[in-house]
């Protein structure tokens, strides 16, 4: 799942990035709203995780010119603007939920799952790979026997990735968007992925020749 955070704060925006990279998120960051406006508007993503007083241009107003293109992004706000109206202005532009700053990560951990089963109801918790390989959607692990185990973060995004579309090809350009961000050749994807199937005890990742890789 893509991730578009904005928060002007450099250190709680290092903090959460680092935090969701870990519970297994794509992230794209922004400190500017200008910059991540521009952004938001133009490319694909599942969740916008947006701070209201941001430089340039601020969350609300970034909200309001995404209405008027018609845009509505699935949106979480996390803001230390606490008011009544600043919280129902906030509603009334769409957002799914507000969070007061100070917070725990895990509660805005909390908050994307609840927004990620609205999105996704008939997502599955558990993937069969293979005989003895099973993927655990809720926890984000690759269980081997049952038995979690252990990957970087950019082998459990292409489990992950390659697992939701199950029987069907994943191809080079989605897993550089979904996996990488963007800004990858297809010899880097062969190469890890390559690296990802020496880990693994049983052949379940298969290649389709010039076109992406398979979880039949």
């Amino acid at each position: 799942m893509k991730i578009v955070l904005v928060e002007d704060e450099y250190s709680l925006n290092e903090i959460i990035t680092e935090y969701l990279q870990n519970e297994g998120f794509i992230v794209n960051s922004f400190i500017d709203g200008k910059t991540a406006y521009e952004y938001i508007k133009n490319e694909s993503y599942d969740i916008l995780i947006l701070d209201i007083h941001l430089p340039n241009i601020d969350g609300f107003s970034i909200l309001e010119m995404l209405q008027k293109q018609k845009i509505a992004p699935p949106t979480i706000i996390i803001s230390a603007m606490n008011s009544i109206e600043h919280i129902t202005k906030a509603y009334d532009l769409g957002c799914f939920d507000y969070i007061k700053k100070p917070f725990y990560l895990q509660e805005l951990l909390i908050k994307i799952q609840r927004l990620e089963k609205q999105l996704h109801p008939d997502k599955k918790v558990f993937i069969t790979l293979s005989k003895r390989y099973i993927f655990d959607n809720k926890n984000n692990e690759l269980l081997f026997d049952n038995t979690p185990q252990i990957l970087s973060n950019i082998h459990k995004n292409i489990i992950k990735l390659l697992a939701l579309n199950k029987g069907k090809t994943v191809t080079f350009e989605i897993l550089r968007d979904e996996v990488w961000g963007g800004m990858v050749d297809n010899a880097t994807i062969r190469a890890e992925i390559s690296r990802l199937k020496k880990l693994l005890k049983e052949d379940f990742i298969k290649n389709i020749r010039g076109v992406g890789y398979i979880i039949k």
